[in-house]
């Protein structure tokens, strides 16, 4: 009896939780540009603020010679 219930939750899980690009894939036929691609743009702000600090991060290292490249 737990084991059905484990399958019972994970497809529950599945089906709730991982089909919300379904949502998306919705929004790729509105007529609204911005709206259809306000994911992708919110992704790239994120990896382009991450890249940004990584690259500072890089800078100050090899400022202060604390970069072990052995």
């Amino acid at each position: 009896m737990i084991g059905l219930n484990i399958f019972r939750a994970t497809g529950e899980l599945i089906n709730k939780s991982f089909f919300i690009y379904d949502y998306f894939r919705e929004l790729n036929n509105a007529e609204n540009w911005w709206v259809s691609n306000l994911f992708n743009i919110i992704l790239f702000l994120i990896g382009a603020f991450l890249f940004t600090y990584w690259y500072g991060q890089l800078i100050k290292f090899s400022k202060n010679g604390t970069e072990d490249f052995s």
